[in-house]
């Protein structure tokens, strides 16, 4: 039993040993992070590089279960792995520290890859959190390690030291142990003031834009368009409560004032460059449109409408020559990059037509929110986000299909995906209890750029009957509808299914999000009492 205890004890010291090397390590590795690119950390590299590993199915999955925490869930796995293999590492140092040494360096060694490999890594720089990080923690476990070896019976004291040789190697590896925390959480801190240092500029260029007037302001909303009813999605979705589904695990903060875009590529005669300021100069269209989400299951919440003000595309493709394949171009591609190296591919087609695609600079009356793509991002009413809403965008290339898959092209999603018609119910929620008598069931129906024509309500296996629609505010908004429904005592299952303006019926059958968007009637069961 003596034996066991002892045996128990020095895991233990040698875990902890592991442990503080591991959070030293990261505590190293985010300080260097912050003097040379935040978005270099390890966990961020590794993060991304497991994001962009993940398969199609998988990733839905992760975000259908954990909702916009899904990049919490991410990091907060990766750091329990990490804190697992490091505390494997103090363990196996008591008997190995050469191999042990060799599974910190490992670690610094895939930081640096993953860094190295990430598509806006800025270059050999990027390797140095992880290297510095793996060679601070090497020392560390060296240090703790060889204490963590020798404390306690199981390393005899040397003669005519007797028991207080051995209470003597315990206190000294605890107090270096609590030397180490100390100092690694004192490094961690400012690693992050660094890093929120590095960001002030941005923060402050942002606090400093004054949105100019648009030079084609947003019809006033009809005002019948805005029905109210408790428990009803409002018509314009607060900046707060905007969905933000995207791969960053830590959200590019960009200064206006160093920020470029590029337009060039196949079928450009005239490539050229803008600044903020140059976008901010030029006429500004304002108009009230909303976005889905590809994600978006159905009945899900990854849906919104804002008021964008931004610059028209069409209008700046046009400047630069580039033409739509309808009249002879010979690009039918036009590929978004953001500063964090993300894809997406429009079709020219789509952006050209007259709809109003936009390089959004503001957002329900003030600069666009970081998370939302400050300083500029792409708005194009009728496709999902994946296709068309790239957030901190920096460059626009005309190309073909045939010569690219984006992103989420790369990963099993389609090309093209225009919005699917959809309809969801708001209220009553699912598993509600209401009272027998009149209740309203109410919700939002969309098909940006079609329009909803008609919304019709089911109970239980009975008629569909047309439901009461507010005033259509545009053809790129989703619309509120309401039904008034005499609730009888029981359960009850309530369905909804739209038209959209071309005149088609939404469909029944149900589909899942990959590849195109998901489809199918919403449905909620209440209970009546």
């Amino acid at each position: 039993m003596s034996t066991f205890r002892t045996t128990a004890t020095r895991a233990a010291r040698g875990a902890l040993s592991g442990l503080l090397t591991g959070f030293t390590a990261l505590a190293v590795a985010e300080c260097v992070a912050g003097l040379v690119r935040p978005a270099a950390g390890p966990v961020t590299v590794v993060g991304g590089a497991v994001v962009d590993r993940t398969p199609a199915a998988l990733k839905d999955f992760a975000v259908r279960t954990f909702g916009e925490n899904d990049k919490v869930v991410l990091q907060l796995g990766i750091v329990v792995l990490l804190a697992l293999f490091a505390a494997g590492l103090g363990i196996l140092s008591l008997r190995h520290r050469r191999t042990a040494a060799a599974g910190v360096l490992l670690f610094g060694l895939v930081g640096a890859a993953a860094a190295l490999d990430r598509p806006d890594s800025a270059g050999l720089a990027d390797a140095l959190p992880s290297l510095a990080g793996a060679v601070v923690g090497l020392g560390v476990l060296y240090v703790l390690g060889a204490q963590a070896a020798r404390t306690g019976p199981a390393a005899r004291p040397a003669s005519g030291t007797g028991a207080s040789g051995a209470a003597w190697n315990r206190r000294g590896f605890l107090a270096t142990a609590a030397v180490t925390a100390v100092s690694a959480t004192g490094v961690g801190v400012l690693g992050r003031f660094l890093t929120d240092r590095r960001a002030q500029g941005a923060v402050a260029s942002r606090a400093g834009v004054v949105l100019p007037a648009p030079a084609s302001p947003a019809p006033p909303v009809p005002r019948g368009a805005r029905l109210d009813v408790p428990g009803l999605s409002a018509f314009t979705t607060a900046n707060r409560d905007f969905y933000r589904v995207d791969t960053a695990l830590v959200v590019p903060k960009v200064d206006a004032g160093t920020w470029r875009l590029r337009i060039h590529g196949k079928g450009v005669p005239r490539p050229r460059s803008f600044t903020f300021a140059d976008l901010l100069a030029r006429p500004l269209a304002e108009r009230d449109i909303t976005l889905t989400c590809v994600s978006n299951e159905v009945g899900g919440r990854y849906v919104g409408t804002a008021r964008w003000l931004g610059v028209p595309l069409a209008g700046l493709l046009a400047e630069c020559g580039v033409k739509p394949p309808s009249r002879g171009g010979p690009a039918d591609q036009l590929v978004a990059r953001s500063v964090d190296g993300m894809t997406l591919g429009s079709p020219v087609e789509d952006v050209m037509d007259g709809r109003d695609a936009l390089l959004a600079v503001g957002m329900n009356g003030e600069p666009l929110p970081f998370d939302h793509g400050f300083p500029v991002r792409m708005v194009v009413p009728g496709l999902y986000g994946y296709v068309s809403a790239c957030k901190w965008l920096t460059d626009i290339e005309l190309t073909t299909f045939d010569a690219y898959d984006p992103y989420w092209v790369r990963r099993s999603w389609a090309r093209r995906a225009p919005v699917k018609t959809q309809s969801r119910i708001d209220t009553p929620r699912p598993f509600a209890r209401p009272a027998a008598g009149p209740v309203t069931i109410a919700g939002v129906a969309w098909a940006q750029h079609r329009g909803i024509s008609r919304v019709q309500v089911r109970v239980d296996d009975g008629p569909w009957q047309d439901a009461d629609l507010a005033s259509q505010d545009t053809a790129d908004t989703w619309r509120q509808w309401s039904f008034p429904w005499t609730a009888t005592p029981g359960g009850h299952t309530l369905s909804v299914r739209a038209t959209d303006g071309t005149g088609r019926v939404q469909t029944e059958q149900r589909t899942r999000t990959v590849p195109d968007g998901a489809s199918g009637w919403h449905s909620v069961f209440v209970s009546v009492s």
